[in-house]
């Protein structure tokens, strides 16, 4: 990638580390695949996958850990994405020992983190060597991501396959880890679901929304936490802030070319605002649109869930410029429109 010649030298020891873990990584999933993937050889994903997908800072998140609550869902953790290579084979082993590795809370809004919380599978594509725009988080001053690795079926046949038969594998794996009907969120997805139907045709699809006058900051506010986290460039803002724009209006445009392809029985619809303010009812009716099964099995454990999330604090942003929601409202204006929200 262009970018790997940029590395700031602040970073250069940083980027050595990360090189040298890759390598053992790549070592253990050799050692995996020669000892234990017959046990991930099943030819299909069974029942199809739950994604959940929408812009990010929409509440995928929240969604993704409150439907993991079912015990008849399986989802990819934490470990398990940042380890794609072997968790089969070191999760027992190492998992106990590396608590320390994470930060009790995310840096882009201090929800809490743990080894065994369900995770974006984007994440473990990119340990994977797969096609990914996500590499682009070491990078963040790079203009903008490559559409063919959003979209993948723009993608060279090769590298198509390549992708395909690693997400396939990786999700394989999950299941032998954990069965049942996988849950998977990712925003990247959104950009997918032409490949997602040939592969799940049966896969049902969660769109997430958001007010988009309060999409902006939140989203910004991510990509600023990620790129000091985890960038090896001194991030800049404006660069930044062109690629907020400019991935809402990219993604909006694919799923309005694509979105049409999902039987109306196996897509839904989410309003962040209608989660935050009646989870239970809203994730009732998904449940019904979606046929996931009987609501009523975890109605209570999700109450509890809910009921120990109540002291969490959401991240609060200065209200907009003026300049600002001009610029947002001259650009995302008819996304605005078509969502139900109003123009600011």
């Amino acid at each position: 990638m262009k970018a790997r010649g940029r590395i700031h030298p602040k970073y250069w020891g940083i980027a050595a580390v990360a090189s040298a873990v890759s390598c053992t990584h790549s070592l253990l999933g050799l050692v995996q695949n020669a000892f234990l993937e017959p046990l991930s050889a099943k030819p299909t994903i069974d029942p199809p996958p739950v994604f959940i997908i929408g812009h990010w800072r929409t509440g995928t998140t929240l969604l993704h850990e409150l439907l993991v609550e079912d015990p008849r869902h399986s989802y990819p953790t934490t470990y398990r994405c940042m380890d794609p290579n072997h968790f089969l084979m070191t999760e027992k082993l190492f998992k106990p020992y590396l608590d320390w590795m994470l930060p009790q809370k995310r840096p882009m809004d201090g929800m809490e983190t743990g080894w065994e919380k369900p995770q974006e599978d984007e994440f473990a594509l990119l340990m994977l060597g797969a096609p990914s725009p996500y590499r682009t988080i070491a990078f963040p001053n790079e203009a903008s991501w490559d559409p063919a690795e959003l979209e993948i079926d723009s993608l060279p046949v090769r590298l198509q396959r390549r992708w395909t038969n690693l997400f396939l594998q990786f999700l394989r794996q999950c299941q032998v880890a954990m069965p049942g009907r996988m849950v998977l969120k990712s925003p990247t997805h959104t950009w997918r679901i032409p490949l997602l139907l040939k592969l799940f045709p049966g896969a049902r699809f969660i769109h997430m929304i958001r007010d988009p006058y309060d999409l902006y900051p939140s989203t910004v506010h991510l990509w600023r936490s990620l790129s000091r986290a985890h960038g090896l460039q001194k991030p800049n803002q404006s660069v930044l802030e062109d690629r907020v724009f400019y991935m809402f209006e990219h993604m909006h445009t694919r799923l309005e070319a694509t979105a049409h392809l999902v039987p109306d029985s196996q897509w839904a619809e989410c309003r962040y605002e209608d989660l935050m303010a009646h989870p239970l009812k809203t994730i009732e009716g998904l449940y019904t649109k979606l046929a996931l099964g009987d609501f009523g099995l975890i109605s209570s454990r999700l109450s509890t869930v809910l009921s120990l999330r109540s002291g969490y604090k959401r991240n609060q942003f200065q209200a907009l410029q003026p300049q600002l929601a001009e610029e947002i409202t001259h650009r995302w204006g008819a996304i605005i429109d078509r969502q139900g929200y109003s123009r600011g």
